[in-house]
């Protein structure tokens, strides 16, 4: 909650501004049934017209005065909510963009999506009610019993042996009432997650014939967020008829204490009709109060969730700059990584060096670590163990901002968005149109471009759903190439390609990026075969490296990959026969 006072304090003299004119304005509503008491009492009995015409403006006066500051003060709480949960939705967005893959994980999509979206709405809902309701009827509740101490001691202690009672309530329910609704948040996070993975895989469930099955998911998690709404709900509303009991069993007593009172002649029948009306006023600020609290249970639960993600400490923490003299521009220095600490290692013991302008392809069977070591090179994660250098600096020392605008990435999954061709392939960037027209060039992606009817203006729909799956890819690859990067990185990104356009893609490449140091990972030995690198994994461990000719030699499930892909049988198991054999080529 602290963290969330904090994005109070730019707003604190508006703040204190609105209290000012809330305080007034509830003076004001706290003065009508006295001055009311007094006019019945006291002035109508002397039948002076002009004094009973006096009594009245005032009374009207108080009326609008407690309208407009109301009113005022309402509209300010309104608006410092507002910006409070701006700038706090934006830096929790911010925050999130900046949390390491590990911590995303540990969070979870659905999870950080919901903190931004349901619990910085709670947030709102508490500054603003906060406003409105912590001021008026802690005024309302403290200034009509000090009011009625004055007009009618007696029956004030009534009422005060009753608030004891309705103070217990409120606070032993709303001590349970923040667990509860943490519990909920919780739910909410899986019911997001559902939603999210059924609208990713919508077809998939159609083509399969599996709604059904999605449906029935989708109805346990909201089952479950349906149940624990109804047990917080239950819970909190527990307290207003608890309330309502206290608090009208007090007035009976005190409808029955100020009769006999009357009777007795200690009393005046416009006292009691003020008493009865503060009375009524007293029980709508504890209603309030008690509304205030369930808004606040609320709040604290979603404040504690958000301050989870703000207050979560740097994971990769930029170090010293260590600096070993190397004439690689990429090595990889017996690298090990797992993603969960006490579990087996995705990669073990991988090294590898390239000079700049060199290439390297990946391959390997589904799960062996490939993008694992992208994502290592890149840093989205730390390894356990080992050290990797771009031009003989660990990258551990390197500025995330400095390192990341080294690379042009193509990512296995990667996402286009709901924009123009032009705007996807910038990506926000300082770039040229020639320089944009030039990557889809490249990329071989100028061609298709060309036959829509708008060119580089086409608008693409979400995750690019209105182009085929080699046309996303082609403009992926023209994103990562835009920029003429450092080091080029392409993550299965060709396997929609039809053979000719990705040989094509590999000839533009050779030609336009000759010192750009590539890294190529793929499925199909014709991507790369022609690299002057080859790292061949087998559960995340290295089984060879090399060029083709070379695994084709001495690497057994390489060549299984080549005969079952390309077909070819017969290849020399003699090194040097084969050098021999392509040199003569």
């Amino acid at each position: 909650m602290r963290k969330i006072l904090a994005y109070l304090r730019p707003y604190v003299s508006k703040m204190a501004l609105g209290i000012t004119i809330k305080f007034i304005g509830t003076i004001m509503d706290l003065f009508l049934p006295w001055i009311l008491s007094y006019l019945i009492d006291v002035i109508v009995p002397k039948e002076n017209m002009r004094e009973i015409l006096f009594y009245g403006a005032l009374m009207l006066f108080c009326s609008v005065a407690a309208w407009a500051g109301n009113v005022l003060a309402n509209r300010m709480a309104s608006r410092v909510a507002r910006d409070t949960t701006q700038s706090l939705r934006h830096d929790l967005f911010a925050r999130i963009s900046y949390l390491s893959c590990r911590q995303t994980d540990a969070f979870t999509i659905a999870s950080l999506e919901s903190r931004l979206t349901s619990d910085t709405y709670n947030i709102h809902q508490m500054i603003g009610m906060m406003q409105r309701l912590g001021i008026r009827a802690p005024i309302l509740l403290l200034g009509g019993i000090a009011i009625t101490l004055f007009l009618e001691p007696v029956l004030t202690l009534v009422l005060l042996a009753v608030l004891p009672f309705v103070a217990f309530v409120v606070f032993h329910i709303s001590r349970k009432g923040i667990p509860l609704y943490t519990q909920l948040q919780k739910s909410v996070d899986r019911m997001v997650r559902v939603v999210r993975e059924n609208a990713s895989g919508i077809r998939v469930i159609k083509a399969l014939s599996k709604t059904d099955y999605e449906k029935n998911r989708f109805s346990r998690v909201n089952g479950e967020v349906v149940e624990r709404e109804t047990k917080a709900s239950v819970t909190m509303a527990a307290s207003n008829p608890l309330m309502n009991l206290f608090l009208n069993a007090g007035l009976t007593l005190v409808v029955v204490a100020g009769a006999f009172r009357v009777y007795g002649g200690q009393t005046q029948t416009g006292t009691i009709l003020a008493f009865l009306t503060y009375f009524t006023i007293i029980l709508n600020a504890m209603l309030s109060i008690n509304r205030m609290f369930v808004l606040y249970s609320k709040g604290a639960a979603s404040a504690k969730r958000i301050s989870e993600v703000l207050d979560a400490p740097e994971d990769l923490q930029v170090g010293q700059r260590d600096h070993k003299d190397s004439e690689y521009h990429i090595a990889f220095e017996h690298v090990s990584f797992a993603y969960h600490t006490g579990r087996s290692s995705v990669v073990s013991d991988i090294s590898f060096a390239l000079k700049r302008g060199e290439t390297l392809g990946i391959i390997g069977a589904t799960g062996c670590g490939k993008s694992t070591l992208i994502h290592l090179l890149i840093r989205f994660y730390d390894p356990d163990s080992g050290v990797i250098r771009i031009n003989g600096d660990d990258i551990r020392g390197i500025p995330p901002e400095e390192l990341h605008s080294k690379f042009g990435i193509s990512f296995q999954n990667d996402v286009l968005f709901s924009d123009t061709i032009e705007e996807n392939i910038r990506f926000g960037r300082e770039l040229q149109r020639q320089a944009v027209e030039e990557a889809a060039e490249c990329a071989q992606a100028r061609w298709f471009i060309n036959e829509l009817d708008e060119g580089m203006d086409y608008q693409l729909a979400i995750r690019g759903s209105n182009l085929s799956g080699g046309q996303k890819q082609r403009v992926l690859i023209s994103r990562a190439l835009a920029a003429h990067p450092e080091i080029l990185v392409l993550d299965d990104s060709s396997s929609a390609l039809d053979y000719q356009t990705d040989a094509r893609l590999r000839q533009s490449l050779s030609q336009q990026f000759q010192n750009t140091t590539t890294i190529v990972v793929a499925q199909r030995i014709s991507s790369v075969r022609h690299a002057d690198h080859i790292l061949m994994l087998e559960n995340g461990k290295e089984i060879g490296y090399g060029t083709h000719e070379a695994l084709m030699a001495s690497c057994a499930p390489y060549r299984d990959i080549a005969v079952s892909q390309m077909g070819e049988a017969d290849f020399p198991t003699d090194f040097e026969q084969q050098k021999k054999e392509a040199s003569w080529l």
